[in-house]
């Protein structure tokens, strides 16, 4: 009986793990749903060829796989596993199966302001905890920041990350322009956190407006329009007073 309600070709598997279907891709990388075949638990599994990165982009998928080693909060996507060949990796992760909050948003708008409260503050925890231990993620937006079952905020996708030191400057340019702060558009060297908290800003706009606070049909007309620091305020935004 098993056998004839088995799929006619056998399941692709990597390690204990059944690949299910794709859920995401990136430039290196396709991320699949897969589950234990054991514990039948769902994972996300991003598999990165190794043959198609020079040395440069390798150790920075080395050090995204460290940093998360290091992150163990509830409102941070866990490090399950991480497998190796020689020339495919495979980080196996926790699964928020509610998708991201840019498809929700998408799907059903705005929030309302207590709803983004909520989310907001979950995600502040996630932020603070990473910058007590001197690790800045760098690509803070609305596609990275997933649901659980349970509509709980998980971050994801450290592959931008980086530790940072008081007194040392970062110069990479990184994450979504329009999530990027005035200093990244300049080309200025910066600490780390100052990125990530401007990030959050533009965040925190999305969940209550449901649209960017800066857009720009180019680059140049983005990037002056974060420069100049100008912004509309919906007419339903609550007052500082009514929060």
């Amino acid at each position: 009986m098993a056998d004839r309600e088995r799929p006619a070709k056998t399941p692709i598997r990597v390690g204990f793990y059944d690949i299910e279907r794709t859920i995401g891709k990136g430039n290196f990388a396709v991320v699949k749903l897969a589950r234990h075949r054991i514990t039948k638990t769902e994972v996300a599994i991003k598999i990165i060829d190794k043959s198609q990165l020079d040395a440069s982009n390798l150790q920075k998928v080395y050090r995204e796989v460290d940093i998360m080693k290091r992150l163990d909060h509830p409102h941070i996507i866990k490090l399950y596993q991480v497998m190796e060949t020689k020339n495919m990796i495979y980080i196996v992760s926790e699964y928020a199966s509610k998708g991201e909050i840019f498809d929700y948003i998408a799907k059903y708008g705005r929030m309302a302001e207590q709803a983004a409260r909520r989310k907001f503050w979950q995600i502040l925890s996630a932020v603070e905890y990473c910058h007590e231990r001197r690790i800045v993620h760098r690509d803070l937006k609305a596609e990275n920041l997933l649901l659980d079952a349970n509509m709980n905020i998980k971050i994801a996708d450290f592959g931008f990350s980086n530790y940072y030191a008081t007194g040392e400057l970062l110069a990479t340019w990184c994450g979504s322009p329009p999530y990027a702060a005035p200093e990244v558009f300049e080309g200025k060297r910066y600490t780390g956190p100052e990125i990530d908290i401007w990030s959050l800003g533009v965040v925190l706009y999305v969940l209550v407006c449901g649209a960017l606070p800066f857009d720009g049909s180019t680059l140049q007309s983005l990037r002056d329009r974060v420069l100049s620091g100008r912004f509309r305020i919906p007419y339903f935004m609550s007052q500082g007073k009514d929060l």
